[in-house]
C-alpha cells in the first residue's frame, strides 16, 4: 500500500516512514503543505497521514483543498491539539480519522490499515436509485426528480450509504465507520450535523423528507 506521510518534523517523519516500510508499505513524503497537496493530487496514495501544522500551507487547508477537488483519499490527521473543538474542526474539514501526538506507532499502523479497507469500485454498482433520488457514482452526480443537487464529498458518501441501505436501518455507528472511517465514537455530533445539511439540500423547495430518523437507533432511507 502506498502511504503519503506529510510531516515537517524530520525525526517523526523518518520514524513513521521507517515503520511503515518495515510493514511492507511504500511511503512518499512531504515536509510542507504545498508539496503535500501536490503529491496528494498527482500521486495515488491509498492513505494520507497529514500533520496539522505544516509550513507553507497548514494541514487543514491542504485537506480542504483536497476535498474541494473531490479527492476522497482517506486522511489521518496528526496533531498535538487534542481538544474536542480541535477534533471537530479537523473532522469538518474532511479528515477520516484523528490521532493526537505523541502516539504509538502500532496504533497509527492499525488506523492506516482500517482506513485502507474500502470496497473496490468494481464490486459496487455505478448507479443507485431510491424513490425520487438518483445517484451516479462515476459522475458523482445526484438528482431528485431530475433536479441536480450539489453535495460536498462527505455529504455524497453519507447519502450513498443511506441509499445502499434503503428501507433498512443504518445506525450512527455504521455511518461513523463507513463514511468517516472511525472505529470509535469521536463524541461529537458530526453525523447529526451532516444529516441536517443533507436533508436541507435534498428537501429544498418543500419536498418530502426521504430520510427517516429513528431516535436512539439511526436512520432509514425511504423508497
Amino acid at each position: 500500500m502506498q502511504v503519503l506521510v506529510a510531516e515537517d518534523d524530520i525525526e517523526t517523519a523518518e520514524f513513521v516512514a521507517r515503520g511503515l516500510g518495515e510493514l511492507g508499505h511504500s511511503v512518499i513524503r512531504a515536509a510542507n503543505g504545498p508539496d503535500a497537496l501536490h503529491l496528494a493530487t498527482t500521486e495515488t496514495p491509498e492513505v494520507v497521514v497529514l500533520d496539522r501544522m505544516l509550513p507553507g500551507l497548514d494541514g487543514l487547508s491542504v485537506l480542504r483543498r483536497m476535498r474541494a477537488a473531490s479527492i476522497e483519499t482517506p486522511v489521518l490527521l496528526l496533531t498535538a491539539l487534542g481538544q474536542i473543538e480541535d477534533r471537530v474542526e479537523g473532522l469538518e474539514a474532511g479528515a477520516d480519522d484523528y490521532l493526537v501526538k505523541p502516539f504509538a506507532f502500532s496504533e497509527l499502523a492499525a488506523r492506516i490499515n482500517a482506513l485502507a479497507r474500502r470496497r473496490p469500485l468494481s464490486e459496487t454498482p455505478t448507479e443507485l436509485a431510491v424513490g425520487p433520488l438518483h445517484m451516479d457514482l462515476l459522475k458523482r452526480e445526484v438528482r431528485r426528480d431530475g433536479r441536480p443537487i450539489q453535495l460536498q464529498p462527505r455529504e455524497f458518501r453519507l447519502l450513498e450509504e443511506l441509499m445502499r441501505g434503503a428501507d433498512r436501518v443504518v445506525t450512527r455507528t455504521m455511518l461513523l465507520e463507513r463514511v468517516w472511517g472511525f472505529h470509535f465514537d469521536p463524541q461529537t455530533n458530526i453525523v447529526e450535523t451532516h444529516i441536517s445539511r443533507l436533508r436541507a439540500k435534498l428537501n429544498e423547495g418543500g419536498a418530502d423528507d426521504v430520510i427517516e430518523t429513528l431516535r436512539g437507533v439511526g436512520y432509514r432511507m425511504r423508497g
